[in-house]
């Protein structure tokens, strides 16, 4: 039998095993539903579902996404929906949906590999990775699917953003769009689990206990245990494991491998080197379509970087960036319109899926429509407005520095005299990352307001003076600190903040468990960053830092786009636990940091410099 043969019988099984005479979804009425195995170059098989059109009047483009989430269900019930968003607008559209399993996750063959590293070089059909899996799944698609224009596009949010990307390194010629969409470029630089060395201890823990199956368990031979699920406090809960070599053998069932892999390669190694995506990006020939938020907790840094990687190494191809006001993936899982006490004036992911997703993917893939974007569509928060632009950041920025000053005063001018800042950080004691108890991660601290830290000794808080026009930031925000330690190692996080003014309007529509923080004197976060000081030189060969003695600490903060609106003020808070966010620095340099214990944690005094010979600053771009 051959594979189109198979294809159509197992389609007429499925199809009639799911017939119900009530109730169906658009996707039972309309599509029928086709599963198989199929062989890539190396032996492997990978398995696929596909939802088809029933109407065969006319060819459609063939919809995939690869993800390591499952395609399932599987066997004869059918999925709510298809294609991206889970709505109903691609499945009225017309599309052969495919969903791909990626290696060695539930239906599909082979071994899975976290970030799986890019072959740039293959000596052989065992050589395979993301790229060559696409390729051999679009070649048998071609050939075994019937009613099909030949056309294929790709999309994706978040893991599956992944593979959209990975998916187009030597693009198969039938691959004509890919959309990456909040997209994994690199788990140690910036994205989910590492930011800039510093561990995102919640995420990674959150993730990698559901992810490989094996979550926490309150009960075991080896000693005492904790529950999360016991747990109402994420605060108390992290900070009652101690250190994080602490935990496997305090909460996980049994090893997780990822998990130890990461404490096995502390430093920006190969292990890293080889899961970066961006050098990789080459011989692109797909229309691409990268989305991005700029209040997502999640992946930051890969869709901004993925998109300019793809700019700089292919050109001449359609290569568009969109970034909304959206937390991580919020342009198909909201409205858009707010998030949490902060108000976007606009329902901007309605507008986004309505005016670019659908026509950007009719467009390509079946030469409907008239879609033409421009190269970057933008969304200001705070002045609340979609710009239309040809580059990002933009090129018409003006470097603008923020420098601390005495008196905890926040001005646009150089220090020309003495001065400096203390603080005591206390790894026993950290400064919350949230106001809320609960033991997720919540994405609304992206804005939430700083008021709760007010008093706390082990934040430096410098304020402007109340501005007299807008002022509107575009690009990343540049930390530049000069900063001492009584301690050899220790993290700074810089954040960024737009005070409301006192007579600032109450909110309108704000969800009920934010209405008790006003917004009069609001204090929003617009952007945060923390930096490991033990990688001010490299991340791949950690430095200790020497007692007492001022040393530079320079990085990028993931981008943003904000007006500061006359009347408001700009804030800079500085300081060194942001828990447990961002897991504890010991304060003491160790060579693993991984493997410290508990007694290697220590109290250090932290001193940032605000004087002529160490101008700390804060860079921004002024957008005008």
């Amino acid at each position: 039998m051959s594979f189109r043969t198979a294809l159509i019988a197992v389609a007429a099984v499925v199809s009639s095993a799911c017939a119900a005479p009530q109730g169906k979804t658009l996707l039972q009425e309309r599509y029928e539903k086709i599963e198989a195995d199929v062989p890539m170059r190396d032996g492997v098989s990978l398995h696929v579902v596909l939802y088809a059109p029933k109407d065969r009047s006319t060819t459609y483009p063939f919809l995939m996404r690869r993800t390591p989430y499952s395609c399932g269900p599987y066997g004869a019930e059918y999925a709510r929906s298809a294609g991206p968003g889970g709505s109903d607008r691609f499945m009225e559209a017309g599309y052969i949906f495919v969903c791909q399993d990626v290696r060695g996750r539930f239906m599909s063959g082979g071994t899975f590999d976290n970030m799986t590293p890019h072959r740039p070089v293959k000596s052989g059909p065992t050589d395979t990775d993301e790229s060559t899996d696409t390729y051999d799944t679009v070649e048998w698609l071609l050939a075994n699917v019937d009613n099909h224009n030949g056309r294929v596009g790709l999309h994706g949010i978040s893991y599956p953003g992944f593979y959209a990307a990975a998916s187009i390194i030597d693009t198969h010629p039938a691959i004509k769009a890919s959309s990456p969409q909040a997209p994994i470029a690199d788990w140690f630089r910036g994205d989910d689990f590492h930011h800039n060395g510093a561990f995102y201890l919640q995420d990674a823990y959150s993730f990698f206990g559901g992810f490989e199956g094996m979550p926490p368990n309150p009960t075991s031979e080896r000693g005492e245990r904790l529950n999360p699920d016991d747990a109402e406090d994420a605060y108390r809960f992290f900070l009652d494991l101690g250190a994080v070599s602490n935990i496997p053998g305090r909460t996980f069932r049994r090893p997780i491998a990822f998990w130890d892999s990461m404490f096995a390669h502390p430093d920006y190694d190969e292990f890293w080197q080889r899961r970066n995506l961006v050098p990789h990006l080459k011989n692109v020939t797909a229309s691409t379509l990268t989305v991005a938020g700029f209040f997502d907790a999640e992946d930051p840094y890969g869709p901004i970087e993925i998109y300019r990687s793809i700019e700089a190494q292919n050109p001449g191809i359609e290569n568009r960036l969109v970034l909304g006001p959206w937390f991580h993936g919020g342009w198909e899982r909201s409205t858009g319109d707010r998030l949490g006490n902060v108000s976007f004036g606009q329902e901007t992911a309605t507008w986004y899926r309505e005016n670019v997703d659908l026509p950007f993917f009719e467009y390509t893939l079946k030469g409907a429509g008239d879609f033409d974007p421009p190269e970057v569509l933008a969304y200001a928060s705070g002045s609340n407005a979609w710009h239309r632009l040809s580059e990002w950041p933009p090129a018409s920025l003006e470097e603008v520095s923020l420098y601390p000053a005495e008196g905890g005063t926040l001005r646009f001018e150089a220090p020309t005299g003495e001065g400096a800042d203390s603080y005591r950080s206390d790894p026993a004691n950290p400064v919350p990352y949230t106001r809320e108890k609960t033991m997720d991660r919540t994405r609304e601290y992206m804005v939430e307001d700083q008021r709760f830290l007010e008093g706390r000794p082990d934040v430096l808080t410098y304020t402007s003076a109340v501005l007299t026009e807008d002022m509107t930031f575009a690009g990343p925000m540049s930390p530049e600190l000069f900063v001492s330690s009584t301690g050899t190692d220790a993290d700074f996080i810089v954040k960024l903040i737009d005070v409301y003014p006192d007579d600032a309007p109450e909110h309108q529509g704000a969800d009920e468990k934010y209405m008790d923080v006003p917004m009069a004197g609001y204090r929003m976060l617009v952007r945060g960053e923390v930096f490991r000081a033990r990688y001010r030189n490299s991340y791949e060969f950690p430095e200790p830092l020497i007692p007492g003695e001022a040393t530079r600490i320079s990085f990028d903060a993931p981008h943003l786009f904000h007006t500061f609106k006359a009347g408001h003020r700009v804030m800079v808070q500085v300081q060194s636990t942001w828990f447990p966010l961002v897991d504890r620095n010991p304060q003491r340099f160790v060579e693993n940091i991984y493997h410290a214990g508990d007694s290697d944690f220590v109290s250090a005094t932290q001193t940032v410099h605000r004087s002529e010979a160490y101008p700390s600053r804060i860079r921004l771009g002024r957008y005008r």
